[in-house]
């Protein structure tokens, strides 16, 4: 057994031996800038003593809200440091939704990114019990107890290191150290409570099952409030002595990956269906007939390569012409000509999405966890893996599927629990200390774990009949011209779906239909759009059994979306949201 370490006992070690090598980038005024692991812990530090001087006490919350940034990486860390707890807070959520993380986290300071943000906990400061301060990651404010990252770090240089030392050295590996808000896809989000030896053993344990080097560049994009990017580009970069870089935005991902280049790339679904349809769009408005020719061949080739690889089968004669002809530049377009390893996780993805970029020689490796077990609980690797499957269990846990199909895991990964929630955790942990997962799976002969549905989500048709409405919404989702899929037929006699279309699709789609319609809205209300759509769902329903058939659909005006409500920050659906919101349509499909 490996020994337990605190964050800062793994900091500190990675800090030591790396020095003057790059942890840290972010773009400043077009010029990359460089922080090394010397100069991130001294940060760190001074940061950890800043919080103290500001009245943080051991346990209370610090509320963390902004993009992805060094100062929230260093916010992050020094709050351990000084005993308290971050809580990670995503920039969607409104000035209430704040409120109820940092009153229930009992945050005593907030790290805000700007004057948006800052604008969120002036409002609702007065309403917090002990609330002490706020600090800006960039901007200034003349408000009270309001501090610049500058002046908030000038308060560290004041403060001695005695109090910190204490602070540290109080802390055990099994001790919480930070909180982690689910995305509330039913009712209020709960705090899950993560430990030092949660959080530093699971980091360790899924960058060594990749194989991760402090050569390794990762590229840090995806909400940090969220399990999975603090394992990718906070916690699992301190592991290795590997570097991060911060993206610039959501709207400059495909730059930014042409720049960086990672070596491990972690995209949740949603990033990897735009790269697909930006390739399927380029590929369409090619003129070149040989080109597109070249194009379809070597995809049927990379496909049958994708799957002689899991299978360790030769690959087919042409594999490596289609490699040096397509596969090669596509990596290089993408910028992921250096990634060694393409990771999917934090949401369904399609078996078409899979195999698109499996067939152009960029298999997605499947991760599968959750908040409650620090993150991953499966891994799949380039030397191991198979589609539609999310890999296997990490070496030193263990993964069993209940009698009812329910996947649970136990190990050192696995949460202390829900902060002030009881009975939640004892619905989620059982006297053996297995987490239930909430998700129906199985696997397979050689211990490759399949995701089938969400226990909560099975629909029970008028006759009894439990139906997996996930697999479903995956086959209707590679329709091409359909963004979102959710199917509905809770106690009734058929399926129904409400589907959204594709906005970078929507002028083929009508004129596929033979539309005149124009916008979105219009093309939701028109008949031959969705007498069209109709039949591209039959496609699919000819290899669906009976029960799992879509009987009716309804086209919706928008497409679901984070900001809508019907999305969580990670790009899951919230059904009850959805539901809400279209039950007349819902209403609709069954007469009501």
């Amino acid at each position: 057994m490996t020994e337990k370490l605190t964050v800062m006992q793994v900091f500190e070690k990675t800090a030591d031996k790396f020095g003057d090598k790059t942890a840290l980038r972010v773009k400043r005024g077009g010029t990359w800038k460089e922080t090394s692991w010397s100069g991130y812990r001294d940060e760190v530090r001074l940061a950890a003593k800043a919080f103290i001087k500001l009245g943080l006490e051991p346990g209370r919350g610090v509320s963390i809200v902004g993009a992805n940034c060094p100062q929230w990486h260093i916010a992050d860390l020094a709050a351990i440091y000084a005993g308290g707890r971050p809580a990670g807070v995503y920039t969607t959520n409104s000035a209430e939704q704040c409120k109820y993380v940092a009153s229930h986290s009992e945050t005593e300071i907030a790290v805000v990114e700007n004057e948006v943000q800052l604008a969120k906990f002036l409002e609702i400061r007065d309403e917090l019990a002990n609330f002490k301060a706020i600090v800006l990651m960039y901007g200034d404010s003349s408000e009270d107890n309001a501090y610049a990252w500058p002046e908030f770090l000038k308060l560290g240089e004041e403060a001695d290191n005695a109090e910190l030392d204490k602070r540290i050295e109080a802390q055990d590996p099994d001790d919480v150290c930070t909180y982690i808000y689910t995305s509330g896809t039913t009712g209020e989000p709960k705090a899950v409570m993560i430990s030092h030896d949660n959080i530093t053993w699971t980091a360790r344990a899924a960058l060594e099952s990749l194989g991760a080097v402090d050569d390794d560049h990762m590229l840090s994009y995806l909400p940090l409030s969220h399990i999975a990017e603090q394992i990718v580009s906070l916690h699992g970069p301190m592991v290795a002595g590997a570097t991060v870089s911060f993206a610039e935005s959501m709207e400059k991902l495909g730059d930014n990956l042409r720049e960086i280049r990672p070596t491990i790339f972690l995209g949740v679904p949603r990033v990897w269906e735009k790269i697909q349809a930006k390739i399927q769009a380029a590929a369409a408005a090619n003129p070149s007939g040989l080109q597109k020719k070249i194009g379809a061949w070597a995809r049927k080739v990379g496909l049958k390569g994708g799957y002689a690889d899991q299978t360790g089968e030769a690959r087919p004669l042409f594999y490596g012409l289609a490699e040096k002809l397509v596969y090669t530049k596509v990596r290089e377009r993408l910028g992921l000509d250096r990634c060694r390893v393409a990771v999917t996780s934090a949401a369904p993805i399609s078996q078409d999405t899979l195999e698109f970029f499996l067939s152009l020689g960029v298999p997605l490796m499947e991760v599968y966890g959750m908040s409650e077990c620090a993150g991953p609980t499966t891994t799949s690797l380039p030397t191991a893996y198979k589609t539609t499957f999310v890999g296997r269990k990490l070496d030193g846990t263990g993964l069993k599927i209940a009698d009812d199909g329910e996947i649970c895991m136990r190990g050192r990964h696995v949460f202390k629990g829900y902060f002030k929630n009881e009975a939640a955790t004892t619905e989620a942990l059982d006297d053996e200390g297995w987490l239930h997962s909430g998700d129906i799976g199985e696997i397979d002969s050689r211990g490759f774990l399949k995701i089938t549905d969400r226990k909560k989500d099975l629909i029970i048709t008028a006759g009894g009949e439990n139906v997996a409405p996930q697999l479903i919404e995956g086959k209707l989702k590679s329709i091409p011209w359909v963004s979102q899929a959710v199917v509905v037929g809770d106690r009734q006699k058929h399926l129904s779906a409400l589907l959204t279309l594709d906005e970078t699709k929507l002028d083929d789609a009508i004129a596929q239909a033979g539309s005149n319609a124009k916008t979105m809205e219009e093309a939701a209300d028109d008949k031959k759009v969705a007498a069209w759509l109709l039949k591209e769902v039959n496609k699919i329903n000819a290899d669906l059994a009976r029960v799992q058939t879509i009987k009716k659909i309804k086209v919706l005006p928008v497409d679901l979306s984070i900001d809508g409500g019907e999305l969580t920050p990670t790009m899951k659906v919230r059904r009850k949201v959805v539901n809400k919101k279209y039950q007349s349509f819902i209403d609709g499909f069954y007469g009501a």
